[in-house]
């Protein structure tokens, strides 16, 4: 029948408008999913736009007597390959400025000593300049070695060999197990003369000396950015620092950059969330 055929023909033809209709519909579809991915993984979807600031942390030392504050200040955000929401970045940074300027009270604490029978040093004067990704420990002093005897039952003491000397040490930041700062020094330049330069170039003498500044300055630094008090609980213990280097932050100031990564759950980014904003308002 015409008009039957006629009616099946016309249920057929599409009525202007509807593909536009169905492209809504399967975009109000798609936008439905993800409002339900969010409400059942609410935790994954932050972890991977995770970005959240570290507050400054002032850590205070005393050296001979004297206040020295290291400021770190850094940031947590989703690692590039954070696709199962547990590898966040870590970057942190130390201002060192303060104890460069007291770097001379910090070696003299450490190293002046004045023993009747053996070594006498004083440490004259010390600085310590970036020289990125190192920095350079720059150190005069003045040295004397003296020996003891006894001569008819009394004792006498004689300078066995004393001066004025220098020593530049190019100091590297390393890590040891993803954790520790250790400072590797490289001798740049040592100046004195006679008998003391050489047990400064290859003697005892020198050797001793480098190893107690490079302590001294390690000791410091590691006071200063120790994680326990840079990040909120809920982030020590699953912190690995995979790279440190000095930095100049501006006039020859000096600065000290940490990176790393933090490995935590969700839920454990959740909590960290938390304690960071409470450290914003109060502190850890």
């Amino acid at each position: 029948m015409p008009g039957a055929t006629s009616n099946r023909q016309s249920l057929l033809v599409r009525r202007p408008g509807q593909p536009a209709k169905r492209a809504a519909w399967r975009g109000l579809g798609a936008a439905f999913a993800v409002v339900v991915a969010l409400q059942v993984c609410p935790s994954a979807a932050i972890a991977q736009n995770f970005s959240v600031r570290i507050p400054p942390v002032r850590s205070t030392l005393r050296i001979a007597n004297q206040p020295v504050t290291i400021t770190t200040r850094g940031a947590i955000f989703a690692a590039p390959r954070n696709s199962g929401g547990g590898v966040f970045e870590l970057h942190l940074a130390a201002d060192l400025s303060d104890l460069q300027e007291n770097v001379t009270g910090l070696l003299r604490s450490q190293l002046n000593r004045s023993e009747p029978c053996g070594d006498r040093i004083f440490i004259q004067r010390a600085t310590l300049v970036p020289a990125g990704p190192s920095s350079v420990l720059t150190t005069q002093f003045h040295y004397e070695r003296w020996a003891c005897a006894k001569i008819f039952g009394k004792r006498v003491s004689r300078k066995l060999v004393g001066g004025n000397g220098m020593i530049a040490l190019r100091l590297t930041p390393v890590i040891e197990g993803g954790v520790t700062l250790r400072l590797a020094p490289q001798v740049v330049a040592v100046q004195a003369q006679g008998p003391l330069g050489d047990l400064l170039r290859s003697g005892t003498v020198g050797a001793m000396l480098r190893k107690r500044m490079n302590a001294a300055l390690v000791s410091a630094m590691q006071k200063g950015t120790k994680l326990s008090v840079t990040l909120p609980p809920a982030a020590q213990g699953f912190v690995t620092i995979r790279n440190a280097r000095f930095r100049d932050q501006g006039a020859g100031s000096l600065g000290l950059v940490l990176e790393g990564e933090i490995h935590v759950s969700p839920q454990q980014l959740q909590l960290l969330t938390q304690q960071l904003k409470q450290h914003n308002s109060s502190g850890y």
